[in-house]
């Protein structure tokens, strides 16, 4: 399979639907454009949430030319927004010349915290519960013999003290439980562990049990994904490459030391995880919360990215984020676009699923960068934005809250 489709965009939806059953293997039936234009049905959605009415989709876009590890991959990535495929598949092209994105596991642990509230010796408190540390993981690990079995289950915990100077209250003391969930997102089997563990925990430490759940900050959950870029590739119109990516450079510098950039910034690079996110069924809440707080996480609001130029002069940009998506548990198996989307990029593990998260949104940085450092955003936006107009226009809508 190849990743690499030129005029995609031009065919038609029907022409789509087979370039994609020819390039990826699937079925006819799987791939086809009737089975992608709504996904579930009705009496399906009302099992997921309540008082359902009916359902909402999103545009289910592919994203070609990603090279991932040396592997092709089309993306599919569910978005509203208007040139968010187009950039992610077009940088995607130019990061393919230099060999594709590279990617790596840093760590895969999911936090559960268990809050221990009123604790009268701190340092008491902490080397009680340290004492106990294998049994704290001997019980939580009993308590999923089935996450045990593939691989997974609780393989630390961390003891974190908080006197009352800092909560404003009491003494607290936060035990965290360091769990593999292996392929899934892991939020259930995190909080059963919590739950379970916190009276003996609370015991141990001389306190009262207070809140027992995951944290979304999964900073020990973290992967990377890499790139470069050769300054000929991305030249635009008179100005040359080398030109071009200086100019990426210090866009990117201009994130890390002033939040209200930071913020537009990263919310280029959520504008390519997102969509992956929810189109592979996972919780893009939850992965939102913990690439903010960690971008956050030194007190200072910056990039979740970094670009320099190497020694030959290319540029190279990296993204490491905390990734909480799982392909096991949720609607991941559940909602058929879910399972085509997964199927359709060939994810294995969890793990795998990460990685491509993390090259698209390294991908849609690099494409809102060089627009904003060269011709400007609005370019691109405005075409689109008329397009989007002209068919309001033809439906007969209006700008009105009127019936």
């Amino acid at each position: 399979m190849s990743s690499r489709i030129p005029g995609f965009y031009t065919l038609s939806l029907e022409e789509r639907a087979k370039v994609l059953h020819a390039a990826s293997g699937l079925s006819e039936d799987a791939a086809s454009a009737a089975a992608l234009h709504g996904g579930a049905d009705v009496e399906l959605l009302d099992q997921f949430v309540e008082n359902v009415i009916g359902g909402f989709s999103l545009p289910l876009g592919i994203a070609v030319n990603f090279v991932i590890d040396g592997e092709d991959v089309l993306i599919p990535m569910a978005v509203e927004e208007s040139s968010v495929v187009a950039a992610a598949s077009n940088m995607a092209r130019l990061v393919r010349n230099t060999g594709g994105f590279v990617t790596e596991v840093l760590e895969d642990l999911m936090i559960g915290q268990v809050q221990i509230t009123d604790v009268p010796d701190l340092a008491q408190a902490a080397a009680e519960v340290a004492a106990h540390k294998d049994d704290i993981i001997a019980r939580a690990n009993a308590l999923d013999p089935r996450l045990v079995a593939v691989g997974g289950g609780c393989r630390d915990i961390e003891i974190r003290p908080f006197p009352a100077s800092v909560t404003g209250s009491t003494n607290n003391l936060v035990v965290h439980l360091l769990v593999d969930t292996a392929d899934a997102m892991g939020a259930n089997a995190v909080n059963t562990m919590c739950e379970a563990l916190a009276p003996d925990l609370a015991s141990w430490a001389g306190g009262k049990p207070g809140l027992r759940i995951l944290s979304n900050l999964a900073d020990r959950r973290r992967y990377s994904a890499q790139c470069r870029v050769r300054p000929g590739d991305i030249a635009v119109g008179d100005l040359s490459g080398a030109e071009v990516v200086q100019r990426i450079v210090a866009a990117a510098q201009f994130a890390t030391w002033d939040p209200y950039r930071a913020t537009t910034h990263n919310k280029g690079i959520m504008n390519g995880i997102d969509p992956v996110v929810i189109a592979t069924g996972n919780d893009w809440r939850a992965v939102e919360a913990g690439a903010h707080s960690f971008a956050a996480k030194g007190g200072h609001y910056g990039s979740m990215s970094r670009w320099w130029l190497d020694d030959s002069g290319d540029l190279c940009g990296r993204l490491e984020l905390p990734m909480q998506v799982g392909i096991l548990g949720g609607v991941t198996r559940l909602h058929p676009v879910a399972r085509f989307s997964l199927r359709l990029m060939g994810i294995e593990r969890g793990g795998d699923l990460a990685r491509i998260i993390l090259s698209v949104g390294l991908a849609q940085n690099l494409g809102a960068l060089r627009a904003l450092a060269t011709e400007g955003i609005q370019k691109g936006h405005m075409r689109l934005h008329r397009r989007n107009s002209e068919l309001s226009a033809s439906h007969g809508e209006e700008d009105s809250d009127s019936p």
